[in-house]
């Protein structure tokens, strides 16, 4: 919907401790509990979105920027408040799960949390071209006006956009919680892979997202292996770089112009 979210891995880094809450007060299982995850960052991404967005959703970029660099400070300070700055991890029985595939040594917890978040972004595509709200949600990211010609309610369309992408954060934090410790100055480093990610894949495209993090992933995961787990970004940012000299747009993103 053209709003650059700052506040995307701080709203993940929420994901992660309320799997955290799930975990240590109701017993609840985070690849169980990553779905009241979603619906409680669904409603986090809708009030934000409406109640601060869509009042300067028509400004310059540099004022939506400043707005959701407030919104993730306030989130991260909240997460400081309420949680503290000690690193957490959710248990789970996944954890420990591992098998041997041949030579290959696989994680349980890891295998499964990639298989959700495959499952999670069919059903995002399925949704976006095969439901009259999704059809809906890429017209008014195409052409706001036509779809407003048309009857659209923008505005709402917009909360719900907004709303769907807070609530996918929000399964994602829930997912990696169980083997990636967290603490509330985590949603930096979050937002800064999400938009190398974004950029790579090419600004607007769902595919290009999901290509882009595939991309990523392995290439830190080789920059981790034959240089040091330290200089992974190293290897991803490098590819970041690659990606802006020869093709701008991204993979699958489409020239302006």
């Amino acid at each position: 919907m053209r709003v650059i979210n700052f506040a995307h891995g701080d709203m993940m880094v929420w994901g992660m401790y309320l799997a955290w809450l799930l975990a240590t007060r109701l017993g609840i299982d985070p690849y169980l509990g990553f779905v009241g995850c979603a619906a409680a960052l669904f409603v986090v991404g809708l009030v934000v979105q409406r109640g601060l967005v869509d009042r300067i959703v028509d400004a310059p970029h540099e004022m939506q920027i400043l707005l959701m660099l407030g919104v993730a400070l306030v989130l991260e300070n909240g997460a400081l408040l309420a949680f503290g700055p000690e690193p957490q991890r959710v248990r789970s029985a996944l954890t420990l799960s591992t098998f041997w595939l041949g030579p290959l040594f696989v994680d349980v917890a890891r295998l499964v949390t990639f298989a959700v978040a495959v499952a999670l972004s069919l059903a995002l595509y399925l949704f976006l071209f095969g439901t009259d709200l999704g059809r809906t949600i890429r017209a008014a990211a195409d052409n706001a006006y036509g779809a407003l010609v048309i009857g659209a309610d923008v505005r709402r369309v917009y909360a719900v956009a907004f709303g769907i992408g807070a609530a996918c954060v929000g399964a994602a934090g829930a997912l990696v919680s169980p083997f990636l410790p967290f603490q509330p100055s985590a949603g930096l480093a979050a937002s800064v892979t999400s938009f190398n990610i974004v950029i790579i894949g090419g600004m607007g495209s769902l595919l290009g997202a999901f290509v882009g993090g595939l991309l990523v992933s392995v290439a830190e995961s080789l920059g981790a292996v034959f240089l040091a787990p330290s200089l992974k970004e190293l290897v991803s940012f490098s590819l970041l770089i690659l990606i802006l000299l020869f093709r701008p747009a991204g993979l699958f993103g489409r020239r302006a112009g």
